[in-house]
Parts: structure tokens; sequence; C-alpha cells
């Protein structure tokens, strides 16, 4: 098939540090390139990338130095691009929410969006009850629930690339927690944790602009204690050995979270997950094989005293069976072939 696939501009493709859109969209277009598929990626020209590259912005957005920029001018030239060779593909894949959904309606039965970010915003269902033609596909099942009525076509779990994430056979004696700093990932929670069980914990983690006195006012103040150890932000080069190396990754989130895509890195090194029931959670973490789903801090401490007995090779294992880029490639080309057939017999009943 011939395939475009596009993506946000505010990261690289994959990202240089923090970023989970743009990385699930790097590893999904290599895949599809490994499988046979024609792939043309529209993102910044920072992208690395097998398949062919259709640059429409000199550099990501976050890192761009420039003082001023416009994330929109730089999203609408993006989707102007893809407009001008709409015809040129089987099928567009679009990463951008629902922003191309006034400029593609006449090739929406050649779409598939995959929305990546929650779904409870007050102002959602007006569009997707404006727009009902485009086919949806939700990274979890819990996704979807603000939004029952709306055109989903699947539900596509993420998986990322097996061979950049290096198999640890045992953890080096500390918890880990990676993503961002923020009230909903609650750091706080993880830092209480290793506390209580006297474990070290290594935090990799972004601190946005706008959680930036959150980071100050309520978790700085706890980086002093002698467990604790602030890293900062990664990158991809740094994620195998930060998290294989631990003994299992604190997610102790408290919001509805679409997926979760440190869990699935972090068992790509074999590491087991203890996470809180929120979200995806329980559609991503299998209990008692792949790490501990937890409701309370007494669950989750003692979660952690069990880590020990969880096999770090089958952590792996599922994680190739279920979550690996391959899989989630596989997943999206039926769906594309399936929504092909669908189309095709509208246009045969249309003929009719």
């Amino acid at each position: 098939m011939k395939i475009a696939q596009v993506t946000p501009l505010y990261e690289a493709v994959p990202p240089r540090l923090y970023g989970g859109t743009e990385r699930v969209v790097a590893h999904l277009t290599d895949a599809l390139v490994e499988l046979g598929h024609e792939v043309t990626l529209f993102a910044s020209a920072d992208a690395e990338t097998k398949a062919r590259l259709a640059p429409v912005r000199d550099q990501a957005i976050r890192l761009d130095p420039a003082p001023l920029k416009s994330d929109l001018a730089a999203h609408l030239s993006l989707l102007a691009e893809v407009r001008r060779r709409a015809d040129e593909f089987d099928v567009i894949h679009f990463h951008t929410d629902m922003l191309q959904f006034p400029f593609f309606e006449a090739w929406a039965g050649r779409t598939v969006t995959t929305l990546h970010g929650r779904l409870d915003l007050k102002d959602l269902s007006g569009v997707y009850q404006r727009w009902p033609r485009f086919p949806l596909v939700s990274i979890s099942d819990s996704q979807r629930r603000p939004l029952p009525f709306a055109n989903w076509a699947a539900t596509v779990q993420h998986g990322v690339r097996a061979d950049i994430y290096g198999f640890h056979p045992a953890g080096r004696g500390y918890l880990a927690f990676l993503g961002r700093i923020s009230p909903e990932k609650r750091p706080d929670r993880a830092i209480a944790i290793a506390i209580a069980t006297g474990r070290r914990l290594k935090i990799a983690a972004k601190v946005d602009a706008a959680d930036r006195a959150y980071f100050e006012e309520e978790i700085e103040p706890l980086l002093d204690h002698p467990l604790i150890e602030f890293i900062g932000e990664i990158g991809d080069g740094q994620k195998s050995d930060f998290l294989g190396g631990a003994d299992g990754l604190l997610f102790p989130i408290d919001w509805p979270e679409p997926f979760g895509l440190v869990m699935i890195e972090a068992m790509a090194c074999g590491t087991p997950v203890i996470a809180y029931d929120c979200g995806s959670v329980r559609e991503v973490v299998e209990d008692g094989l792949t790490g501990f789903i937890v409701r309370t801090d007494d669950e989750a401490v003692s979660a952690v005293g069990r880590l020990h007995g969880l096999d770090r090779q089958l952590v792996r294992l599922r994680f190739e069976q279920r979550f690996s880029a391959t899989a989630m490639a596989r997943r999206y080309v039926d769906l594309y072939a399936r929504l092909g057939k669908l189309r095709e017999a509208d246009v045969g009943l249309a003929a009719e």
C-alpha cells in the first residue's frame, strides 16, 4: 500500500528527548516500511526514518531556538502539503487530533486518525459530531469512554521497536520513574513509595513550563532525601540502561491515562511495572505477570516487595508478543485493508 503518515511537528521523529506521539509514529513508520509498504512521512526535516520524508518545517518546534514561532501556522502548512498530495496515497494516517477534519472532508474515507490524548475535554464531542465520517482509532478501549458515539474503527495499542531496548535479566536495586513531572503523573507518590520501602528511586523526567511551579513547590523539596535521585529529561539512547537497570517502574498516575508508553518501554527491557488502576492500565499491565496493578499506596508498597517473584524474561516476551512496533504495524495494516474493502463496497453500491 501507499501510506502517508502525518505527525505533529512539536517533536522530532523520533523525539530527541521526551515525546510520545512522535515516537510512536517513528516506530510505526519504520515497521510499515519493513513490512514492504511504500510510506511517506510528513514531518519536520530533522526526522530520522526509513520512509520517504516529506519535510514541512526545518526542525521540530519544541527545540527550535527561535524565540517567536507559531505552531498553528506550522501545522496549517503541514496539512496544506498533505492535501496537495492526497491523491498519491491509498491511505492517509493522521496523528494530528482533529485539525485536519475541515480540510479533508472529500478524502475522509481514505483517512485514519489515531487519537493520542485524553478525550474528556468540554469541546471535543461537538467536533466528532460535526465530522462523523472520519474513521478513528483509539489507543485503548478506556480512552473511548467519553465519546462512545464517535466513528471508532479500531483500538490499536501502541508499540515500540524491540531492537532499541535491550533486555536486562536483573535490576540493579533501584526503582524508576520516567516521563513528565506533573500533578496527574504523581511523582510525589513514587517518592513516598520508595521511601516507605527503603528503595532508591531514580527520576528521569521532563519539567514543562506549565508544571514548573508544581515542580518547584511540591516536588523539588522532596528530592533532598538520600534515596531520591533526580536525573532530568533523557532520550532513547539512555532509556534502555535506565529502565533495564530498575527492579521495577513506578507508574503512580492519577488521571485517565490513554495508554502510557513508558509502561511498554519498561517491559521491553524486562522490567515489571507497578501501576495505579487508572485509564488504560488494565489493558497494558497483566497483573502478576508483567507487573502489579494497585489502587492504594499501601498496595504499591506491598507490590515492591513482590517484584523479585516476576520473571523478567517473560515480561520481555509479552512485550514482543503484544507491544512491538511490528505487532502494532500489522494491526494497522489489517485496519487499512478492512477500511479499503468497506470503501470499495460503498463505491460498488453507489454505482448500482
